[in-house]
């Protein structure tokens, strides 16, 4: 059976998947004060992270239509599988839905099934990559969307931030008990829980706070021989090669990916800013 893996431009696929004509990235848009842009192929990281900096208003991000998804659902591939950004976090999951009913209603029946990460970026491009091992065994429609939901079910994501300032304006903080003082140097570190943001532990200084969040990491991740570790960086790529580092010196994971992160999740993780997942 043929398919069709569709995500949205959250998700940070590695330069090779984004290349692959199997997949389809539907583009968010993005806002910065009067500048209006599409996380497309075309985002200028440099250019946009320069224009947040200068900007006294909130970066803001906007889902796309379910019109959108329902375009990229027209295929001839058999099943089509669908990833989105957490349905707590964006109002993308239920556009992709919305636009699964546009399409059965005006073309009639065919697998589509649309996947809520309960995470983002990286979290998004694990289970993305997930779905093409499934899909590329020969397994059926139902038999890999039952694995695929046993496998988001099963995934962890971490991430430490410079600031949480955009997350916080935009309403993305809801999870969270507690802002910690940013004047103090206080950096949180914070893990997606049920699509929702928590904060689960802290260090002075950002070094101090991606150094507990491997600790974190090491003590209680399960199989890894068996999990793939992904990190997304925003403009930072030294420092996730460290994190990686660091994380593979204490536990050996299956396969290890750094991924530059696309419009939104630079938007939302900031200059700087480290998601990890597995």
């Amino acid at each position: 059976m043929s398919f069709k893996i569709v995500v949205d431009s959250c998700c940070d696929l590695p330069v090779e998947q984004r290349r692959d004509p199997r997949f389809e990235v539907v583009p968010l848009a993005l806002q910065v004060g009067d500048f209006h842009t599409i996380d497309d192929d075309n985002f200028d990281q440099a250019d946009y992270i320069r224009r947040v900096a200068a900007c006294e208003t909130c970066a803001k991000t906007a889902c796309p239509s379910p019109d959108r998804y329902s375009q990229a659902y027209d295929t001839d591939a058999d099943d089509v599988y669908v990833v989105t950004l957490s349905s707590k976090l964006s109002g993308s999951y239920n556009s992709a839905f919305l636009g699964r009913s546009i399409y059965l209603e005006e073309h009639g029946h065919k697998n589509i099934y649309v996947v809520d990460s309960l995470s983002a970026c990286c979290g998004e491009a694990n289970i993305a990559l997930k779905l093409l091992e499934l899909a590329e065994q020969g397994l059926s429609f139902d038999e890999v969307v039952e694995q695929i939901n046993a496998y988001r079910d099963g995934m962890t994501t971490y991430f430490v931030l410079d600031s949480l300032e955009t997350l916080r304006k935009n309403g993305r903080l809801t999870g969270m008990k507690a802002i910690v003082a940013t004047t103090l140097n206080i950096k949180p570190v914070c893990m997606g829980q049920e699509g929702a943001i928590v904060q689960k532990g802290q260090g002075i200084g950002i070094k101090k706070a991606l150094v507990r969040m491997v600790d974190m990491i090491a003590s209680s991740v399960k199989d890894p021989e068996n999990r793939r570790l992904m990190i997304t960086h925003v403009a930072c790529f030294e420092r996730a090669q460290v994190v990686k580092e660091l994380i593979l010196s204490k536990v050996a994971f299956k396969e290890a990916l750094v991924v530059d992160a696309a419009g939104v999740a630079t938007t939302y993780a900031g200059d700087g800013g480290i998601v990890v997942t597995y």
